[in-house]
């Protein structure tokens, strides 16, 4: 793969302290419903790593459908992960732009060959992503989504 399969920016991610107290700040400012708060890497397939290391990371998450982009606010629990990672060294902000791909493995492949290395791999019922840190190259962290269906 030369590029990657998709340019379509589908997700914006925001680091957060506490996602629900933001996400009511959100709908407020928006003036929409208050989403459901999640949990995120907490199923058993999770099979979350985190810069080669198996990780427990898990999160809580409120999902905006802000109409063709996703906003994603999540708040950081416990074990080491690139969200914890990056409230602890950044505070709160944007953490990820996201993008769907066809490809997992050959998109991950396509980013390293140009230095933009995985620092976060995880799954949920229904597809996978990874984190990659595009910081020196994209002023951010991309993240690659793929749906199983």
């Amino acid at each position: 793969m030369k590029n990657l399969d998709s340019n379509v920016i589908v997700q914006i991610g925001l680091i957060v302290r506490d996602a629900a107290k933001t996400a009511r700040h959100y709908a407020d400012v928006f003036g929409i419903p208050v989403p459901e708060v999640v949990m995120i890497a907490d199923e058993p397939i999770a099979n979350t790593h985190f810069r080669g290391e198996a990780s427990a990371a898990k999160g809580r998450a409120a999902f905006f459908d802000l109409g063709p982009i996703e906003m994603e606010l999540i708040e950081p629990i416990g074990a080491p992960s690139t969200w914890e990672e990056f409230l602890r060294t950044k505070g709160e902000g944007i953490h990820h732009i996201a993008v769907r791909t066809r490809n997992l493995g050959e998109a991950q492949k396509c980013l390293a060959s140009r230095g933009m290395e995985s620092i976060q791999t995880g799954a949920w019922v229904g597809g996978q992503y990874a984190y990659i840190d595009c910081s020196q190259q994209l002023g951010t962290i991309l993240e690659l989504l793929h749906f199983d269906q």
